[in-house]
């Protein structure tokens, strides 16, 4: 009706109606999306927005009060309904899934990736069938939208894979699309902002208003940037459905940089990070604190044929290869690579742009950038694969142990973080690195993986003389092997629910051993020393103040706060700290003045 017949009402339900009138009266031209709903600048069309789209506003009298549809309840996989998940023996529907989203260099080589190690996922898959009928999942819809691939991000990451740029990341999207294809699940893969909007159902504009229906994905994996794209399309409707998105992030996201509230208060912002969802949605590459989830990938495995168990198939030859594809990356490496080069012969993967001399030293033989394919036969044969202290917490060193190499790294004194080191600086993570794979250093190790001080000349010619007087097979950790991600995915995508007031928590429920770390220790090393593991799910079980008392602790005084530190206690005083917000219980928090209180279980459980 015309602007006089509509008033702004008062409802103490609505307690921001009349602003957010004011505020659309102001701004509405500002976005498309609003007269695509109907939005004309009139307080009537403007009341019906705020009550049908949005939710800000009563419902206009003589209409019917429906929630806004995007709120609508869908099929969601918290209950069990729909179809069920069965364990497939084929990966077709995901190479159609990825045929259908692009043909880009980098969609290939995921696609390469899938099919060339499409037998061992079939055969690991079949492996699980008798375990799974007893516990049959519902069938997930999934989208998987590569956001680091989309958009003008997406060129730059292009134009760098055909230069020995990362692919770290690539190699988790392909095993993770493999995975939850043989778990049986139904894949959307997408790398373009375009489709995403079309998939989600993004009013026509630039993201101000909710989406035009309920999401019909049950998960959404995506990276920071792809976050940040659904953020800008999705309106209201991103805080309502954020639970069921999982990101892929190598590195980590400590709940300290979580959310944005403290981390803005306590020096914790970052560029990354400060979008407050619950830890365990951040997938990582490595198992670096529980309070993240660890995705991980697979080591390319040398096993293949039968004739490959045969101990004259470990036979190596007496060569080294680098790793590292860009020439920056070797620089003032020259005498550690000398050391080694007496020993071994190097061969090297650098990328060489046309028309311009090398600068790697003259003893080494480049084979420049070699496909995927090609550079995996070059580490069958080698001894031993050599890290240079770049690229940091890659794939790589895990897939040359699995083909039978040795990984010589360098050891990092004082450790790199985001104090001192320009990569890890803005990362929303305080851990410190004390090798190029402290992983592999700390969970590999000998005989597989050496630590070494590449200014130590002697250290180094040590450490490559009791490489050659050692044999190896190959070896990958359970954990890197395609059975260990099927059962790993498989546990997250049934288990893990941060839909609802739940917190996940593993069924059965872990046995909890509450342990008191000393001053600047943080849960993970508490609970790692104790042969446990930290597990953030269970904090919530000690978060009071008579575990203090059963731990014999007296406390002079207890506070309740919200730090990413507590529970924990300080010495000073006998202060004793209970955390306020579920949202900071932090494995990875340590600092000089707190004893952290730790919520172990056994790795096993």
């Amino acid at each position: 009706g015309p602007d006089g017949k509509c008033e702004v009402p008062t409802d103490p339900a609505y307690p921001v109606c009349a602003e957010k009138v004011e505020f659309l009266r102001a701004r509405w031209q500002s976005d498309p999306c609003y007269a695509f709903y109907g939005v004309d600048g009139s307080t009537c069309s403007i009341l019906v927005y705020l009550s049908q789209v949005e939710d800000f506003c009563p419902t206009q009298p003589g209409r019917d009060h429906t929630a806004a549809s995007w709120r609508h309840k869908t099929p969601s996989y918290t209950k069990f309904g729909g179809s069920q998940a069965f364990i497939r023996d084929s990966l077709s529907p995901l190479y159609e899934a990825i045929s259908s989203s692009s043909s880009s260099p980098v969609v290939k080589f995921i696609r390469s990736r899938v099919e060339r190690m499409s037998g061992s996922w079939i055969w690991a898959g079949r492996g699980m069938k008798p375990y799974r009928s007893k516990t049959a999942s519902p069938q997930m819809k999934v989208l998987l939208y590569l956001g680091a691939l989309a958009g003008d991000a997406g060129q730059r990451f292009e134009a760098m894979v055909d230069r020995g740029g990362p692919l770290g990341e690539l190699v988790q999207w392909a095993d993770l699309s493999a995975c939850l294809t043989i778990l049986g699940h139904n894949l959307t893969f997408s790398t373009s902002q375009r489709q995403l909007h079309r998939l989600i159902g993004a009013a026509p504009g630039q993201g101000s208003c909710p989406i035009q229906r309920p999401l019909t994905f049950d998960l959404i994996y995506t990276d920071y940037h792809g976050l940040a794209h659904l953020h800008r399309a999705m309106g209201l409707a991103f805080q309502h459905y954020q639970c069921r998105f999982r990101i892929l992030d190598s590195f980590g996201t400590e709940p300290a940089f979580n959310l944005a509230s403290y981390a803005h208060l306590h020096g914790y912002k970052t560029l990354w990070g400060s979008w407050g969802l619950q830890p365990r949605q951040y997938m990582t590459m490595f198992p670096h604190t529980p309070d993240n989830s660890f995705l991980g990938f697979v080591g390319e495995d040398a096993v293949k044929t039968k004739e490959e168990f045969k101990p004259e198939s470990y036979k190596k030859d007496n060569i080294a290869v680098i790793y590292g594809k860009q020439e920056y990356m070797w620089q003032g490496k020259s005498d550690y690579l000398e050391v080694i080069s007496q020993k071994l012969e190097i061969h090297a993967t650098v990328y060489q742009p046309p028309g311009r001399a090398s600068s790697l030293p003259s003893f080494i033989k480049n084979h420049g950038l070699l496909t995927q394919e090609n550079f995996l036969q070059l580490l069958r044969r080698a001894k031993v694969f050599v890290g240079l202290g770049f690229p940091y917490e890659g794939p790589a060193p895990v897939e040359a142990v699995a083909l039978g190499c040795m990984f010589l790294q360098p050891r990092f004194d004082p450790p790199h973080s985001s104090h001192n080191d320009g990569f890890y600086k803005g990362k929303p993570t305080t851990r410190q690195i004390s090798s190029q794979h402290p992983y592999a250093e700390r969970f590999v190790g000998k005989p597989f993986v050496w630590t070494v001080d590449v200014t130590n000349g002697t250290d180094v010619r040590e450490a490559v003389e009791s490489i050659l007087k050692t044999q190896v097979r190959p070896f990958t950790p359970p954990e890197f092997t395609c059975v260990g991600m099927l059962e790993r995915m498989r546990r997250y995508v049934t288990q893990q629910n941060f839909c609802g007031n739940s917190t996940a928590v593993w069924d059965p429920e872990p046995v909890l051993t509450v342990l008191l770390g000393p001053l600047g220790q943080s849960c993970v090393d508490v609970c790692r020393r104790s042969a446990l593991t930290c597990d953030p799910a269970l904090f919530h079980r000690l978060n009071t103040p008579d575990t203090f008392t059963r731990i014999g602790l007296g406390c002079s005084s207890t506070v309740q706060e919200v730090n990413h530190l507590f529970p924990s206690y300080s010495p000073w005083g006998r202060l004793c700290g209970l955390q306020q917000e579920p949202l900071l219980f932090s494995c990875a928090g340590l600092d000089s003045s707190h004893r952290r209180l730790c919520p172990c279980r056994s790795r096993y459980e």
